[in-house]
């Protein structure tokens, strides 16, 4: 293909020629207004010289003709796996790509999006179209087709943000009448006090909407804690318990309707993680001894524990002036108060060898006894008291205490070790200075160790000839734990090597007030990517069938296997985001793969609404793809365009022909250099001379007679 120009080589800078181009016209129209013959051919030649100045050439171009540049994206988002929407996507890009290549000098771009990536940040399909085009040129773009529901979570604001002047054309997927029903959060809290209610804000949607109540399921860690009728468009207020610490699952589910699209979306979750405002604790201590400066500093060195410390400093038998009980300290100290009405208040209650004294009465131990019964944590460090008739055995705590006096302590150095139960058990698991092979301890020794046996519960700690040393034990809601010996100090100032007391008494603490981590039988599961990890957790070590519940019910056999004492696990790779549960028939655990909510899967109704306005902006169209007999889909006919406001009709779709060609040669000739310029040039000041010398003889004076 040949294209002929005319290209300007000044021989002087464009200024000095505009100057004399000046210079010329002011000349040019005095001799046209004095009137002068010729004027005109003295302007011509004046033009001309100026042409000549300009040094005109004539170029001829040989170009070769480029082809247009077409991209097709094809949504591969997850909503697009919903009923026929995966066949109609095929055919549509088969269809489409056949017809472009058909048209000639078309160069066809297809870019699919990821699944993987709409499942985490919705779908993308305008940044593929901007990958697919990154190095082509603008002006060689000749459009752009979609093949999506409609569901596009980056549609740009304008046509300019294309980054090129073409139309686009989308092709949905889906039918006309789709139904969802979904959950909208509006506001989810992120974090919790423990003991404390957080509110989730959330709001029923339906895309066809006929009036009638809908029932909201709210589940905390899988279990169900309430149940209400909601009205679809309007704000629902829903009162989550934060009952622990660690996260706290919250489901938010609706009843599902006939031919809905997709039921994932039925279901909200909000992972709320409960954290302790302040730990409350009441030390009860007794007799004085080493050890009561060991509980007050350690409890006094958290910054997050509200210490209470009540100490008997005088018991009545060791006065003898008479002075009454109730003016023994010069501030009377609320035990009314702290024991009765208030002693739900609390999160911890320990009991530092004491015994009865007649400070306490029975109905305020009672009162304590029910603390815990009633979901309350109770630890008794006892000392030699605990085997005396004032020992609190005998009091009402007695028929909570998990293990009873038998007269024989000990006095002489040992040193405490984990039982068999201790070692499977997550409070004394792994303690350091534990020898990982044979669970031998390499601590400190202890010279006092009470003699009991246990009633309830288990003993994780042992010393000479097994006696127990710490036992754990479940009281109803409550939990309690028995430590039989006030040597625990010795550990804190390091002798004999001293041991690992505040790792130990921490995790005790954590048990009594059922944190998650270190419930003896339990079920875990967490994700990595697309990996969950099963564990659980057993200090009896009975075995159970698992299995991990994905989101559309599908049940998975887990082969868990031992990795440590008391634990095993399972590794497996899902192939799909949502909600999975692990369940061994007792326990149930929660885990959510990927994002709470994913974007994609809020709404999955496909709809031309939403690329329309960019699409039409663009001179292109968005249209339904229509259903043929059998199986076929109707596709409209792709015809190419000049450049045009509107590249779309009832049954066609246009691209447009851009023209783009690129330079393989290029032959320039001068027009006012060489022989033909010279002629012209010296003809026009000829003719201009001759003009003016006639018109000079024929105004010549007249001759004498």
């Amino acid at each position: 293909m040949s294209a002929w120009s005319i290209a300007f080589s000044p021989f002087l800078p464009w200024p000095a020629l505009y100057a004399l181009a000046a210079a010329a016209l002011v000349v040019s129209v005095a001799l046209v207004w004095r009137g002068v013959r010729g004027a005109w051919l003295r302007a011509l030649s004046m033009a001309l010289l100026l042409l000549g100045l300009c040094d005109p050439n004539l170029v001829q171009e040989n170009r070769r003709p480029l082809k247009d540049i077409v991209a097709v994206v094809v949504d591969r988002s997850e909503s697009q796996d919903i009923g026929e929407r995966p066949r109609q996507t095929d055919k549509a890009r088969d269809e489409v790509e056949a017809r472009l290549k058909a048209l000639g000098d078309v160069d066809l771009r297809v870019v699919e999006t990821s699944r993987e990536e709409s499942e985490t940040e919705g779908t993308k399909l305008f940044a593929a179209l901007r990958g697919a085009l990154a190095d082509a040129p603008p002006e060689r773009v000749g459009g752009a087709v979609m093949i999506t529901d409609g569901d596009v979570h980056d549609i740009p604001q304008s046509p300019a943000a294309l980054g090129f002047n073409a139309p686009l054309h989308a092709l949905i997927t889906g039918h006309e009448g789709e139904r969802q029903r979904r959950i909208e959060l509006v506001e989810a809290p992120r974090y919790g006090i423990v003991g404390k209610d957080q509110v989730i804000v959330a709001r029923v949607l339906d895309s066809a909407d006929h009036g009638e109540p809908v029932k909201l399921t709210v589940r905390r860690d899988g279990e169900t804690i309430a149940e209400m009728d909601a009205k679809v468009g309007e704000r629902i207020d829903v009162r989550a318990p934060i009952d622990h610490p660690g996260p706290n699952v919250i489901e938010l589910e609706v009843a599902p309707v006939e031919n809905e699209l997709a039921a994932d979306s039925n279901r909200a979750v909000v992972n709320i993680e409960g954290v302790r405002d302040k730990l409350r604790v009441l030390l009860v201590s007794g007799k004085p001894h080493p050890g009561e400066r060991m509980w007050r500093n350690l409890l006094k060195s958290d910054a997050n524990v509200d210490l209470v410390h009540f100490t008997i400093l005088r018991p009545p038998e060791k006065g003898s002036d008479g002075t009454p009980i109730n003016e023994l300290s010069l501030i009377a100290f609320p035990v009314a108060d702290l024991f009765g009405r208030r002693i739900k208040d609390f999160d911890l209650i320990i009991f530092d060898r004491y015994a009865q004294q007649s400070i306490l009465p029975y109905v305020y131990l009672e009162n304590i006894a029910n603390y815990v019964r009633d979901g309350g944590a109770l630890l008794m460090a006892e000392g030699p008291e605990f085997s005396t008739p004032d020992g609190l055995y005998y009091s009402p705590l007695g028929a909570i205490s998990p293990a009873e006096p038998s007269g024989d302590d000990v006095e002489g150095p040992y040193r405490a070790k984990v039982s068999e139960d201790g070692l499977r058990h997550p409070v004394t698991r792994g303690l350091s200075g534990l020898d990982a092979n044979n669970g031998e301890p390499s601590w400190g020794r202890w010279f006092r160790i009470v003699g009991a046996r246990p009633t309830t519960g288990v003993a994780v700690m042992s010393g000479p000839d097994d006696k127990p040393l710490l036992v754990l034990s479940r009281v109803e809601k409550g939990r309690v734990a028995l430590l039989l010996s006030d040597q625990m100090w010795l550990w804190a100032r390091g002798y004999d090597g001293g041991g690992p007391y505040l790792d130990l008494l921490r995790r005790l603490a954590h048990w009594l007030m059922k944190e998650p981590d270190l419930e003896e039988e339990a079920l875990r599961a967490s994700a990595k990517g697309r990996e969950v990890t099963v564990e659980r957790q057993s200090v009896t070590g009975a075995a159970r069938e698992t299995y991990l519940v994905a989101p559309n019910g599908n049940k998975t056999k887990l082969d868990l296997t031992p990795y440590a004492p008391g634990l095993s696990r399972a590794h497996v790779t899902v192939d799909r985001f949502g909600l999975y549960r692990a369940e061994d028939g007792e326990h149930v655990a929660l885990v959510n793969v990927g994002q709470e909510n994913p974007l994609e899967m809020q709404d999955v109704v496909s709809t031309t609404e939403k690329l329309k306005p960019l699409a039409e902006a663009t001179g292109g169209t968005v249209r339904r793809i229509a259903a043929g007999p059998g199986d076929a889909i109707v596709m409209p006919r792709v015809v190419g365009l000049n450049p045009s406001p509107s590249y779309g009709g009832g049954d066609y779709i246009g691209i447009k022909r851009t023209g783009s060609s690129e330079l393989i040669g290029a032959r320039s000739t001068s027009l006012a250099s060489g022989f033909f310029g010279l002629a012209l040039l010296l003809g026009m000041v000829t003719l201009a001379w001759v003009s003016e010398s006639g018109g000079l003889r024929r105004r010549g004076p007249p001759a004498e007679g």
